[in-house]
Parts: C-alpha cells; structure tokens; sequence
C-alpha cells in the first residue's frame, strides 16, 4: 500500500496534479471559515446552534457547504447552486430541442451547455443568497428569531448577495480549475471536501452526546454501509455489443465486441437531492403559517411526521420519493430508443436480438430491472444507519435532549458520495500509473 502512495509521487507530471487539486481544496476550506461582510458574528453561532436541532433541508444544504452556510462565510452556498443548475440542464435536454442537439454536437455542444450552466449557476446563486439572507434574518428558515446583518438594509443586503454569489462564483471557478489541471473531477472533490470536513464534528458530538460505545457502533455500521456501497458502485449489467464487418476500398473495418456498460445505481445521489427538497417543501411552507390555531395543529404534524428522521410517514415518503426519482434521472440520463438508433448507425447489433425497435425494448426491460435494485440500495443508505441507531438506543432525532439529527440525519448520503468520488479519482490516479509501468492502487496483487 505504501509503496503505491510513493508510486503516486514518483511521476512529476502526477505528482504536480495531486499536489495542484489538495492547494485548491485547501483554499476552499479557508474561504468556507472567513465570514461576509455585514454579519454579526455572535448572532450566527447562536443561528448555527439553533440550526442543528433543526435538520431538514437546510441540514442538507450544510452537508455540501461543509458547514459554512450557517456561519454565511464566503463560501456558504458551496457548491449547490451549481448542482442545481446542472441537474436543470439535464431535464431541460429532453425537451427543448436546441439544448438535446447541443448535447449530440459532441465538445462543441458541450461547451456551450457548459456556458449556460455557469450563466445558470451564477442566477441560482443570487436567488438562493437572497432567499437566505431574508429568510435567516427573520428565523424563518430554523424556527428562530435571529438578527444576522445589524443594519438591515438594501445596502447591507446587497453587498451580502454579492459577495456570496462571488464565493459561487469562485468555487465553480476552482472546481473547474481542478478538472482541467489537476486530479479528478473538481466539482465532486469539492463536495467530498465538504461532507469530510463534518466528520470529526459529528463523531465528536456522537461521543460528547451518547458515549464511546455508540461511537464503536456507529464505526461499525459504517463498515459495514461502506462494504456495501463499494460492491453496489461498482456493479454493472454489461451488455455485449458486437460490430459488423465492413469492407472501404481495401481495407477493413469493424469485426470487434464491445459492451455497454449499465450501472446499478445510474443515477448515483441525485434522487436523494431531489427528495429531500421535495419533503422540506411542507416543511418551509408550515413555518410561514399562523402561530395558533389551524397553523400550529398543521406545524405539529409536520414536525413530527416529515421532519422527524424516525417517523414512520418519514420514512414511507422519503424512500418512495428516492425510487420514483430514481427512475425519473435514469430515463432522463439513458435514452434506450437514443442508444439503439446509435448502435444502429454504427452497424452495431446485440447478439440474439435485431437492431431497431427489437434492441430499444431489450435495453429499456434490462434498464427498469437492474434500476429498482440501485433505487432500493440508495434509500436504504438514506434511511437505514439512522434506524439502527435509534433500534440501539441512541436518540438521533433529538428526543430528550439527545443528539440532533442535524448532525447525522445524511451520514449514509455522505458515505455514498464520499465513496463514490474517492473510486472514480482513485481510477484516474491508477491510469495515470499504469500509462507509465507503475501498479496502481486498483491493481489485483499476483
């Protein structure tokens, strides 16, 4: 093991790279800590204290921030507006039609969808700064009542919109930076960045809260997710593609086999991202209601049915939000009746099935099949971790004065995201050796 870590630093060019992609994740951590101008410092600990008991969405949006939202650093937004406008562009290529030929125009297509996206990034950005300035101001957002800027005003609020928009801004710009120089895809290293930074908190509070021993359990389901979502990432259906023989003039081509690769889970976290921003809408909209009367009989059902992580109507809506969007971004992502007309053109064909209509069904059957597996997987990662716990004893919900699920309500999410990233950039490290004689992390010891 040793030996391949010095393996990663014997290569100049893959050495500059790693060193390049940990400068920058190093800068992003520093802007997440440096607060923006006009906040009042003791008002935002006592906002960061409050949000803990809170959870919900705004526990998640901290999850990608690294914790930065609730101190409104430089960096608070992180890199959510950015997901969210990539996620955007996604669904809007299956139906406007010049955003579909953009993603068929191969690098040319590509960089203009990536002009929107950051034109997009850039818009969300603002609006998500906005919203959070007001609604954080006012103690909507956690229940609370909070004064964050001393002097709210339209100046005040718009050098707070602005300089959070900036820090966006920059952490694109970063992430970017680290895709085109460095190690790894930017944007995903950012996030894990982000959700490693909340480990030793949250381990922390798990200890100060609950003891030792529920910090030994707590290691031990994560073992044993983390065993689990190894072998589920990387399990695929291949499906054998093979290429007809054609004759140019003299030459040759086609004859070879090829496979399609089709993940698991293809979706990856994405259907957890859009259910929980689903299941806080009730959430955001109860805050808003009267504080007696209907209001507050409708603000007790759903605090206790749709925010608490161990309600049973929790549970039931969240995980079928999971699998019904799970199924919506694989066919949003995958395109079976695209894929076949593809290999069509290509004089490609599955063996034992006829190119065309034949070969769209067969791909679309195999993708439903091996979806619900992956849909089932992510759900349980979700919602599992934090049900052992509460079956052990240790109160996660923050019944009782125990520990907030604030803290721990998306540690199963962390780990799927956290594992994934770290494959896929250890994948590229072991290219990157093995293109230059050297065995790889990845590599099967002879």
């Amino acid at each position: 093991m040793f030996s391949r870590i010095a393996n990663m630093f014997r290569v100049p060019d893959l050495r500059n790279k790693i060193l390049f992609t940990l400068f920058i994740l190093l800068l992003y951590r520093i802007g997440s800590f440096i607060p923006a101008p006009g906040i009042d410092v003791a008002a935002v600990q006592a906002l960061r204290e409050s949000s803990d008991e809170q959870g919900g969405i705004l526990a998640f949006v901290q999850l990608f921030s690294g914790g930065s939202l609730t101190t409104f650093a430089l960096f608070a937004l992180g890199i959510f507006p950015y997901i969210t406008a990539s996620i955007i562009m996604q669904v809007l290529g299956v139906v406007v039609p010049r955003i579909e030929q953009w993603q068929q125009q191969g690098a040319v297509g590509q960089r203009k969808i990536t002009q929107w996206t950051r034109y997009m990034t850039v818009a969300i950005g603002i609006i998500q700064a906005t919203s959070f300035s007001f609604l954080f101001n006012s103690g909507a957002a956690v229940g609370g009542g909070f004064v964050l800027m001393p002097k709210f005003n339209a100046a005040t609020v718009l050098l707070v919109v602005l300089t959070l928009t900036a820090g966006t801004a920059l952490v694109m710009w970063m992430g970017e930076l680290i895709t085109q120089k460095g190690i790894g895809n930017g944007m995903s290293l950012i996030i894990t960045a982000a959700i490693v930074s909340q480990f030793p908190a949250q381990f922390s509070a798990l200890q100060q809260n609950e003891g030792w021993t529920a910090v030994v359990a707590f290691i031990i389901i994560l073992a044993i997710a983390l065993l689990g979502i190894v072998f589920v990432e990387q399990g695929q259906r291949r499906i054998p593609v093979q290429f007809a023989k054609r004759v140019v003039g003299r030459k040759q081509y086609g004859g070879q086999s090829t496979y399609i690769p089709l993940k698991v889970n293809q979706s990856g976290v994405i259907p957890i991202i859009f259910a929980s921003s689903v299941l806080y809408l009730p959430n955001l909209i109860a805050v808003a209601l009267p504080d007696n009367g209907w209001g507050n009989s409708i603000r007790n059902f759903v605090n206790n049915n749709l925010v608490d992580p161990t309600a049973v109507l929790y549970l039931v809506v969240f995980g079928l939000l999971i699998v019904g969007f799970a199924y919506f971004y694989t066919a949003i992502t995958f395109d079976p009746a695209k894929q076949a007309d593809t290999i069509r053109k290509q004089g490609g064909f599955v063996p034992g099935i006829r190119p065309g209509p034949q070969t769209e069904r067969y791909l679309a059957r195999i993708l439903t099949r091996i979806t619900l597996p992956g849909a089932l997987f992510i759900a349980a990662v979700a919602l599992v971790p934090n049900l052992i716990m509460t079956a052990l004893g240790y109160d996660l919900a923050g019944h009782d004065g125990g520990l907030q699920a604030a803290g721990f309500g998306f540690i199963g999410i962390s780990i799927l995201i956290a594992v994934g990233v770290s494959l896929e950039t250890m994948k590229q490290i072991d290219s990157q050796l093995m293109m230059r004689n050297y065995e790889g992390f990845l590599a099967k010891n002879k």
